[in-house]
């Protein structure tokens, strides 16, 4: 990334991330973004309170940015105990950088500069909503197979008027959805209203948020809306369409965990374990928290297959992984590497401690038998990762150690 153009992100008296769709963590925040939100990772600014987004993968944003197609996100800030909602417009870093980045830029963001009050009980439209069924938009409305809702902003997000297709969905009568408020059918409650508000501001064109609503008979179902502003009769509303995505959702989810699952031992995979070590490293870079990680090899492990079998060949690899999911701690994470191999995530967690799970588990596996096999036994390498030190650094000196640990003669702890 040119640091010409980082500098020059500095003059904006906006609030500007640059982010990395890959790895979702902040490249780099101008200065307005520090004074709004100091170093709030990116997890928290999306995931918080008042947060709503179209896309939980950042990746999945780029063929629509490389259109030029508008997209926003609403973030939450913290600043001393308060919580915030902000808007933020993304687009395409230019061309000329090292690597693909998303640009995150605040909206209104001079707006927030105190707590939002918390909703008045005794709000009130002061302008009635009149229904007219003869007109044009109202017939419009009325016939689309798409629920729809007019909401007053005004009046704390109270449902004014509601199509058939969304009496169908939710399962009220169009009388009782016009008694209720957008925060008694979404699943963030009262915490719904400030980015109510945050949307209302928008000058609409965005692509859709993502949603959690409540139906009638308490089911909960995924939904990604599109609210922009309308003038009804002088009255300012939001409409808002609805799409249940309820089974892409679930089929997006069935995707994501097989794409970080290994197939046979249910392990988290190599490209999860890569995934959580970089997180680990940003970590140990702003938060100086020490990690560790080892490699575990199973000893004489093509003998087994050779005598018996890939079949039970398989069934060892199983009750392996089993063994060092009930060897580590809590806090430890057990990934298959590849093969006999596994690579365990230790945080918070200096060499002395992880030569200690280490030897621990070298001890309790050497007690792990299989039906008319050889005893099982397992070879490992240590590595602490060192301050300034990148993954391919940390991941030789581990896999040295474990190649030490394999030629001294095997059901070995060695570190790196």
């Amino acid at each position: 990334m040119l640091q010409a153009q980082l500098d020059a992100l500095n003059i904006l008296s906006t609030p500007v991330w640059v982010v990395s769709p890959k790895n979702q963590e902040i490249l780099f925040a101008n200065t307005a973004a520090y004074t709004l939100a100091g170093h709030d990772r990116l997890a928290q600014l999306r995931n918080g309170q008042y947060s709503a987004h179209a896309q939980q993968s950042l990746e999945s944003y780029l063929p629509a940015l490389l259109k030029d197609e508008q997209i926003v996100e609403i973030w939450t800030v913290q600043r001393e105990g308060n919580a915030f909602p902000l808007s933020c417009h993304l687009s395409l870093m230019p061309s000329g950088t090292q690597e693909t980045a998303i640009i995150f830029e605040g909206i209104n963001a001079s707006g927030v500069v105190m707590p939002l009050a918390s909703p008045c009980q005794d709000m009130h439209c002061p302008t009635q909503y009149c229904r007219d069924e003869r007109g044009f938009y109202e017939r419009l409305f009325h016939t689309n197979t798409a629920p729809m809702l007019l909401i007053n902003p005004a009046a704390e997000g109270l449902i004014v008027d509601a199509n058939l297709a969304a009496t169908h969905f939710y399962g009220y009568s169009r009388k009782e959805m016009c008694q209720k408020h957008t925060w008694e059918i979404n699943a963030m409650g009262r915490d719904v209203l400030p980015v109510m508000h945050e949307i209302a501001r928008l000058p609409g064109g965005h692509k859709p948020l993502n949603f959690i609503h409540k139906l009638a008979d308490g089911n909960l179902r995924h939904v990604q809306t599109y609210a922009g502003p309308v003038e009804l009769d002088g009255i300012r509303l939001m409409l808002c369409i609805i799409h249940d995505i309820t089974e892409q959702k679930r089929l997006e989810q069935e995707l994501e965990h097989a794409a970080l699952r290994d197939a046979l031992t249910g392990l988290g995979n190599r490209r999860q374990f890569l995934q959580l070590v970089e997180r680990a490293h940003t970590k140990n870079q702003y938060f100086a928290q020490d990690f560790s990680l080892m490699l575990v090899d199973a000893d004489h492990f093509k003998a087994i297959n050779d005598q018996h079998g890939h079949y039970k060949g398989d069934e060892v690899l199983v009750s392996l992984a089993r063994a060092l999911e009930a060897g580590v701690r809590d806090s430890d994470t057990v990934f298959r590497w590849g093969g006999e191999e596994f690579v365990i995530l230790l945080p918070l967690t200096n060499l002395q401690g992880a030569l200690h799970v280490a030897e621990s588990l070298r001890e309790g596996i050497q007690q792990l038998f299989q039906p008319n096999q050889q005893q099982l036994t397992v070879s490992i390498g240590v590595a602490q990762h060192q301050s300034d030190e990148d993954s391919a650094s940390l991941f030789k000196r581990m896999d040295d150690a474990l190649y030490r640990a394999k030629t001294s003669g095997r059901n070995k702890v060695m570190a790196g």
